[in-house]
């Protein structure tokens, strides 16, 4: 399977697009499990930078892999210059984390524990004024089991950023949230990147990644599928449709010969064609040359989940398990 190169930017490229994190042909495996196979991304300074895929595709391995909490088995990793593995003190110093499986004791209060956190820091941020920046300030007192689900969302990402850092990495936050609450927690997450705050972002829901991300990564199996904004990704695989009802038969064939089609799907009286470019004029202008009038038309443009299904169906089925 073909792997996405990392772009290269050029010698005088603007600061904003040189790269602050490398990931360069990474691999991690688990015993006999390849969890990621060849894995390779930058990050730029100040963009929130989406890693999806399915459940099991190698995400997490990945941030962990970045963050230094995992060893990668090759592949090389560069984090403002330094290696998550040789100089992890160093960049806990300035990478906050938000684990998928975090938790706090049940007992301890959010004070409490954005206090803690703070400690491990030399120049942490005013815990009073962070959980008020994040409208949490009046959960001070609360225990960590008598919050909300949205609640402790917006706790991890205090601890997340009570170190002050300049890379916060964000695994699956908003998993298990009400609609309310997950809207919410986009709010924050746009706030942290306002504070200059360069994001990695995980997360298996396309609407998130569409609303939050400039960039992505596709990751399935454990391999780069798609590398660049959603909305290419969305327009070049997700592509667009058109569906209509014929007013007479028309062969596939016919249809498959138009300019841009990519696939045709036939459900009862409907026929559904896929492509790319201006694919709704093409079929019309197809149509009507044979004499064919489109009935009940519609048409509209592919979406970042039409691509996420149709790169990740494309992929070959993993020969072991990977996690």
């Amino acid at each position: 399977m073909s792997q996405v190169e990392v772009p290269i930017p050029a010698a005088d490229s603007p600061p904003e697009l040189e790269p602050l994190i490398t990931v360069q042909h990474l691999v991690k495996r688990y015993g006999d499990v390849l969890a990621v196979n060849d894995v390779s991304f930058s990050v730029r300074k100040g963009e929130i930078f989406g890693v999806i895929g399915p459940n099991g595709a190698g995400k997490t391995t990945t941030v962990e892999c970045i963050s230094g909490l995992r060893a990668p088995d090759s592949g090389v990793i560069r984090v403002d210059g330094l290696s998550p593995q040789r100089d992890r003190d160093r960049l806990r110093e300035f990478v906050g984390v938000q684990l998928q499986e975090g938790a706090l004791p049940p007992r301890i209060t959010v004070g409490e524990a954005v206090g803690l956190f703070a400690s491990f820091y030399r120049d942490p941020l005013d815990p009073d004024h962070l959980l008020e920046s994040l409208g949490i300030r009046e959960l001070k007192d609360k225990k960590f089991r008598t919050l909300s689900g949205g609640q402790k969302q917006r706790v991890s990402i205090a601890l997340a950023l009570i170190g002050n850092p300049r890379i916060a990495i964000l695994d699956e936050l908003t998993t298990g949230l009400d609609p309310e609450a997950r809207r919410e927690t986009w709010d924050l997450i746009e706030q942290i990147r306002q504070r200059g705050v360069t994001v990695i972002l995980v997360t298996h829901y396309m609407d998130e990644a569409e609303r939050l991300c400039d960039r992505l990564v596709l990751i399935d199996h454990g391999a780069v599928r798609a590398l660049d904004t959603p909305e290419t990704i969305a327009a070049r695989a997700g592509g667009n449709r058109v569906r209509f009802v014929p007013s007479a038969p028309v062969e596939d064939r016919v249809l498959q010969a138009i300019p841009g089609v990519n696939s045709i799907e036939r459900k009862d009286k409907y026929v559904t064609v896929t492509g790319t470019g201006d694919l709704a004029a093409a079929v019309i202008d197809a149509l009507a040359k044979m004499g064919v009038h489109p009935s009940e038309l519609e048409a509209r443009t592919g979406s970042l989940d039409d691509a996420f299904v149709q790169l990740t169906r494309k992929s070959a089925p993993p020969e072991e398990e990977r996690t």
